[in-house]
């Protein structure tokens, strides 16, 4: 059932332009936990064995899970009004009835709703070698684009996993012809595609923005990600190192009808000059940038330097208070000490169950953004330390 506007209206302006969200958890059939996300150990496969373990969170999401299976709601974000996990209610809600209230004109005007979200994804084992389709793909289709940015906070990797090495696109020496052999045995071998790739070791506290359109196989760290509203994707490798095999339809997936077969439609699925830049590294590592500081606090730029998301890390020593103003709305999430987020208690969980609800996740409304958040450290010895996710409407700064 839809909740009228003026209900949305008072629950924001009840908090002062802030809401409060409520944990959004994700399955996969494929991979391993990394356990990583402070889930409860006996709560990772709550969501069904089917569906298989739960291996990311979502934040400030009005994006549906694409994976076969996913219920009605899975992906979308909630907000939690008054502390009771059964009079929570749909983020989208608020996002189609408060429009440009929420989320601001600039954002209304060009997409017409709040256009991203981020995650945390925690696996084990490193990604298979995969792509999200350039937008000339996805338009032939009817999708978004999936274009995202990748940062490492240290606060959630107590540990690596099996390989904390990213590949992304393929080696400048490497035709289209090798590529198209390698898918081309997809049915009948392993095709081992990674080593036509370049691959580069993680670095804790810095990110990489990964346009859409690029072959990329993530690392083993659990990693927040600001990203394009979208969930599609196609695996370009067939068996990955774990041991895992990928049927066909993983890597046809989002093609126009008919074209499920042709090699030279999956090929187009891909940017192919961005796959071989010599540069890769100067044109999408991304290392933190000072935006602003105050007594006691400070905020960096971790994802910048492109068209779409943005993300910052806020933080605020112990018993230090601070009023921290950004251009546009936000969502965020605190992954490290406690404190008061505006008018809310807030505090990075040790331990969730699934379903409970938690004081770690909010999204901030356009105006306010801009008036200011009033953040204050309650602890006496840890920081407190906050990630922010933006729109492209945010002032990120380019690289340089």
């Amino acid at each position: 059932m839809t909740t009228d506007r003026k209900t949305l209206h008072d629950i924001l302006e009840k908090g002062n332009g802030v809401l409060s969200l409520t944990p959004t958890w994700v399955p996969r059939p494929f991979n391993r936990p990394g356990k990583r996300i402070r889930l409860h150990p006996d709560d990772y496969y709550a969501m069904g064995m089917k569906r298989g373990a739960i291996v990311e969170r979502w934040f400030s999401s009005i994006t549906k899970v694409e994976t076969e299976g996913g219920g009605e709601h899975e992906g979308l974000s909630f907000v939690n009004v008054d502390n009771n996990p059964d009079h929570v209610i749909l983020f989208k809600e608020f996002v189609d009835q408060l429009g440009p209230q929420l989320f601001g004109q600039a954002l209304m005007d060009t997409y017409g709703t709040w256009p991203m979200y981020s995650k945390f994804y925690d696996y084990n084992e490193p990604l298979f070698h995969h792509v999200h389709h350039r937008e000339e793909a996805c338009r032939k289709v009817g999708v978004n684009p999936k274009h995202e940015h990748y940062f490492f906070p240290k606060q959630y990797n107590n540990h690596l996993g099996t390989r904390p090495t990213s590949f992304f696109g393929f080696d400048p020496s490497v035709s289209k012809d090798e590529v198209r052999a390698r898918l081309a045995v997809y049915e009948t071998a392993n095709n081992r595609i990674l080593e036509l790739s370049r691959a580069f070791q993680v670095e804790l506290g810095t990110g990489w923005f990964t346009p859409a359109g690029v072959v990329h196989a993530p690392g083993s760290l659990c990693t927040y990600e600001p990203q394009w509203n979208s969930d599609v994707m196609a695996m370009w490798e067939n068996v990955v190192g774990s041991g895992e095999i990928f049927d066909y339809h993983w890597l046809s997936g989002y093609l126009p009808k008919g074209k499920e077969r042709d090699l030279d439609a999956i090929m187009d699925t891909i940017d192919w000059e961005m796959n071989i830049l010599p540069n890769y590294r100067e044109r999408y590592f991304r290392a933190p940038v000072e935006d602003i500081k105050g007594e006691g606090w400070v905020q960096n730029w971790v994802c910048y330097g492109n068209d779409f998301v943005a993300a910052k890390e806020l933080t605020v020593e112990p018993g230090k208070t601070a009023t921290v103003k950004d251009r546009a709305a936000y969502g965020c999430l605190v992954v490290q000490g406690r404190g008061c987020f505006e008018d809310f208690v807030c505090e990075s969980p040790t331990l969730i169950r699934y379903g409970q609800l938690t004081a770690d996740e909010f999204y901030v409304c356009h105006k306010k953004a801009g008036e200011g958040v009033r953040i204050k450290n309650t602890s006496p010895f840890e920081p407190l330390v906050i990630l922010k996710h933006f729109g492209p409407d945010c002032g990120m700064p380019q690289k340089k």
